[in-house]
């Protein structure tokens, strides 16, 4: 089944508290008018005519914008159409709405109309045809959203999150186990991927999924659940964006995986909440309904050297002639700007973890482009801190089973890992000592965070209410470029290297390694049995 992703456009009549022209000197009598949306002979037009007048102010949608001024106050002016290459506006009226609901739907009415008078071909002053970017276009640059979703378009990638079967097992069970919030809903998933989700809420019983996908994987979903008859017709896959796209009824359930890395990576949990303002009834339910970002000070020596030892290219003196030390400080603070994203023994913490509550029920879409979270931990060791470690879990709080999905160190992996922000400078600490610090992160338009870390050793003992800081160690990170410690290549034993013969099958809990006197007779000596092989 698919659907328009716009619905058809009808003729719409709004009633103002008033409208009067920005041109004119004097004040005019606010007096009832009514704000008509209609399409003649092409031409998507919005009217506004006051009552006690026959003045109409005509608006080509095409060339309209729409400025908000208060909750019920809005300005409505149009560029002139006229031959002159000054950018100017032909006309502008002040619009005053009866209450919030009416201004609300107006809104809403007048970006359809003017998106569809846009589609529908308006010229514009360099002759070519453009839409009005959407809220996801004008916070997202087109390079990164474009390899966004081609990485997502690929059955691949989708493979390597369906085989995580800690993500993918917890989430059916989360559905199944709460069937009765499923059962003849409404339900959207979000960013649907392969679609695999949707058919876990249709196997619940669903009334209907619609299935919103914005990548390539559309085609994919669609072609996948058409081969799943029993649920084929209760599932509607539709292309596009869930910031542009709309849908002809109300959710009861929304479903998504909008998690990245730390939680908050690659912004999809922005659109994840879009789509709860956007389709979610008011008593929806969420899965997942809410997230938490665990953090606590770690100690690995082994992980600081190597990270250490990767900008030691840069001291070269004489690499084929070039002395290449005037990069090393720029290599060194390169490399350590890289979050570690690996699985790592949580015995390497050195104080207990705190968490950050992310509400995906309460947050605001404009919450998550700043977020800044105060830290402070006790020391159980004395050591040294090379960092801060970052995992995240979430919740999908049904009706019948509260069911969590962690990413912690020493569960099961997922694909997930944990994060690991490692200090080029590393600060020491003693047993019961105070490590406070903040961890800031700021959205940017490459679908990614920059993360500001700073941590701190403050006095302990007796003289700890009397003294300040010890030790403090900042440094920035960019969570769009992780160094992926987990796909290093392996080293592998010489032995295997040799040239491949035919053998029979051995178990290899049952091989020895010899030594290179046994293993250089072995090889001299020619076996017993022509048909034997080593």
């Amino acid at each position: 089944m698919e659907v328009s992703s716009v619905k058809k456009l009808e003729q719409l009549e709004f009633s103002l508290e008033s409208v009067t022209d920005l041109s004119s000197s004097s004040a005019s009598s606010s007096s009832p008018a009514v704000a008509t949306f209609s399409c003649v002979d092409g031409v998507t037009e919005l009217r506004f005519l006051q009552s006690d007048s026959t003045h109409c102010f005509n608006f080509d949608l095409a060339s309209a914008q729409l400025f908000k001024l208060g909750p019920v106050h809005f300005i409505c002016v149009s560029d002139s159409s006229g031959s002159s290459e000054e950018k100017s506006f032909s006309q502008g009226v002040n619009i005053k709405f009866k209450n919030d609901k009416d201004s609300k739907d107006f809104c809403e009415s007048f970006q359809e109309w003017r998106k569809d008078a846009v589609v529908q071909g308006s010229s514009l002053q360099n002759g070519t045809v453009s839409a009005n970017k959407s809220k996801f276009d004008n916070k997202i640059e087109a390079s990164s959203a474009k390899m966004y979703f081609h990485y997502y378009g690929q059955l691949l990638h989708q493979q390597n999150m369906l085989q995580d079967y800690v993500r993918t097992g917890t989430y059916y069970a989360a559905v199944m186990e709460n069937r009765s919030d499923f059962a003849g809903r409404v339900v959207v998933d979000v960013g649907a991927g392969s679609g695999i989700l949707s058919m876990f809420a249709a196997q619940a019983g669903a009334k209907h999924v619609y299935a919103v996908e914005a990548s390539e994987m559309a085609e994919y979903a669609r072609k996948l659940i058409a081969g799943n008859p029993l649920f084929a017709e209760r599932i509607t896959v539709i292309k596009g964006k869930v910031e542009d796209i709309e849908l002809p009824e109300k959710a009861d359930i929304l479903i998504s995986e909008p998690m990245g890395t730390l939680l908050v990576n690659e912004r999809m949990l922005e659109s994840y909440v879009i789509a709860r303002d956007r389709f979610m009834s008011p008593k929806g339910k969420m899965f997942p309904t809410v997230g938490r970002i665990h953090m606590a000070p770690f100690s690995d020596e082994f992980l600081f050297i190597e990270m250490a030892n990767k900008a030691m290219f840069w001291q070269q003196q004489n690499y084929y002639g070039v002395d290449l030390t005037p990069l090393y400080g720029s290599a060194h603070q390169g490399y350590f700007s890289q979050p570690v994203v690996d699985a790592f023994d949580p015995r390497l913490l050195v104080a207990s973890p705190m968490f950050h509550i992310i509400d995906f029920t309460q947050m605001k879409e404009e919450d998550f482009y700043e977020i800044d979270i105060p830290l402070k931990f006790t020391a159980s060791m004395c050591t040294r801190v090379h960092g801060l470690a970052c995992w995240f879990d979430v919740l999908f709080d049904g009706s019948t089973v509260q069911r969590w999905l962690t990413t912690a160190p020493g569960a099961p992996t997922t694909h997930w890992y944990q994060i690991r922000c490692v200090l080029s400078q590393p600060i020491y600490v003693m047993a019961g000592q105070e490590i406070t610090g903040r961890l800031h992160l700021i959205a940017h338009s490459a679908q990614s965070y920059t993360i500001d870390l700073t941590l701190s050793a403050k006095m302990w003992g007796p003289g700890a209410s009397q003294g300040g800081i010890l030790q403090s160690s900042t440094c920035k990170f960019d969570l769009k470029e992780p160094y992926y410690r987990m796909s290093q290549p392996q080293a592998y034993p010489v032995a295997q290297e040799l040239p491949l013969q035919p053998q029979p099958e051995l178990n290899t809990q049952d091989i020895q390694t010899p030594n290179e006197e046994l293993e250089e007779e072995l090889l001299q000596q020619p076996p017993q049995n022509p048909s034997a092989q080593l």
